[in-house]
Order: structure tokens, then C-alpha cells, then sequence
């Protein structure tokens, strides 16, 4: 499988941003899907997953009420439509993918596959 993000940009806070992650393969509509994000100087950490039907989704703390995350598996896309963003949103976002169920979906030690990474720059 391969991720490919794209979606990152400069914003204002406040503001809002779409990124999107689309996948190659035909497994996708079988695989967890997840974004972590990774500020300058911190550790990666969990964002958002969706499970592979769609029908359940989860969030950080930090970005619950805000974010909501998607995904289309016709098109082999999911999206993370990122609301009232915060200059504490600045980081580069990676989606991730992974088959099955297996571990905590927050670690990032679970997924198998990673797309490159988009920035998203909130300004205040």
C-alpha cells in the first residue's frame, strides 16, 4: 500500500483545511486509517482514526469537536477536514494505514503503511 497526503497549507486561525490521503491497492477498504501529526521539536503523536467500513471514528482530546475524519473507500481516500485550527495545529500531518484490528490504534508502532507528510501552518 502506498499513502500519498496532500492538503497542507498556510492558514489563519481560525481557519479551516481539508487533507487527504489516497491510498494505492485494493485492500484499502479493508485497512484502519489514521493521521498522526508532528510539531517541530515533539514527538508524533495520534490525531484521528477511522475504522475500515467508516461506521466508527476517533479523535485526540486536543482535536475532538474540530476535526472529522472520512473516507470514501470507492475512491481509496480518506479525509481530514480540520476546523477552527489553532496556531497548536502547526505540524506536519501523516496518515497511516494498517490491516486489521490489532493494538491501540493511537500508537503509531500499529500501522504498517505511512504516506509522506503534508505541512499545515496555523498563523495567528
Amino acid at each position: 500500500v502506498q499513502l500519498q497526503a496532500s492538503g497542507g497549507g498556510l492558514v489563519q486561525a481560525g481557519g479551516s483545511l481539508r487533507l487527504s490521503c489516497a491510498a494505492s491497492g485494493r485492500a484499502f477498504s479493508s485497512y484502519g486509517m489514521a493521521w498522526f501529526r508532528q510539531a517541530p521539536g515533539k514527538e508524533r503523536e495520534f490525531v484521528s482514526h477511522i475504522v475500515w467500513s467508516g461506521e466508527s471514528t476517533f479523535y485526540a482530546d486536543s482535536v475532538k469537536g474540530r476535526f472529522t475524519l472520512s473516507r470514501d473507500n470507492a475512491k481509496n481516500t480518506v479525509y481530514l477536514l480540520m476546523n477552527s485550527l489553532k496556531r497548536e495545529d502547526t505540524a506536519v500531518y501523516y496518515c497511516a494505514a494498517r490491516p486489521g484490528a490489532v493494538g491501540d490504534f493511537r500508537s503509531s508502532r500499529t500501522y504498517n503503511y505511512w504516506g509522506q507528510g503534508t505541512l499545515v501552518t496555523v498563523s495567528s
